[in-house]
């Protein structure tokens, strides 16, 4: 028996969304690809982390606030003294890239990914999901005022394939799933 997302006596908890979290100097992201008539278009940050996110089929807004707390607050990033820190202490940004790649399975020598959310869902998941981040980075940018670091949250474009790159000070990757 499955139980989407709590751990019930007797059921087993299966996870709604999985992240890859890595940090980073920058990265740079293309949010739209060039067209006859336009050049493509990009959003870019200094120091923090991308988050890579993926809801899967039970996802629900109520999942949210936990990610969106866990995430930015794990002690992922380098500070200039080598201690770990939060994104939210570091003071950095973030980069959020949909990935509904992360909810694939193999299946022979392909990848079926039938556990993902139904893309209007998870739109609208990774929309809310963006404007939570940018509450927490703006109170953390709020209260770090006088440190002069920028802080900003930018965010891939949901349903299209994006070109990614990243420049970090080590491969510091972590997955989690909620």
């Amino acid at each position: 028996m499955k139980c989407a997302q709590h751990t019930c006596p007797g059921f087993i908890s299966v996870p709604v969304s999985r992240t890859v979290l890595q940090q980073c100097l920058q990265a740079r992201l293309q949010v739209k690809p060039a067209e006859e008539q336009s050049e493509a278009q990009f959003v870019q940050i200094d120091r923090g982390m991308v988050i890579y996110i993926c809801f899967f089929k039970g996802a629900t807004d109520d999942i949210l606030p936990k990610m969106v707390s866990t995430l930015l607050n794990l002690r992922l990033c380098e500070s200039d003294s080598g201690r770990m820190v939060s994104v939210l202490e570091l003071p950095g940004s973030v980069l959020i890239v949909p990935q509904a790649t992360l909810g694939g399975k193999a299946k022979g020598r392909a990848m079926q990914y039938h556990n993902n959310i139904h893309k209007d869902d998870g739109l609208r998941l990774y929309s809310a999901f963006v404007a939570l981040c940018e509450k927490e980075l703006m109170a953390a940018a709020a209260s770090s005022a006088g440190r002069g670091a920028e802080i900003t949250v930018k965010h891939g474009t949901y349903g299209n394939r994006q070109v990614l790159k990243l420049d970090t000070n080590g491969p510091y990757t972590h997955m989690m799933e909620f």
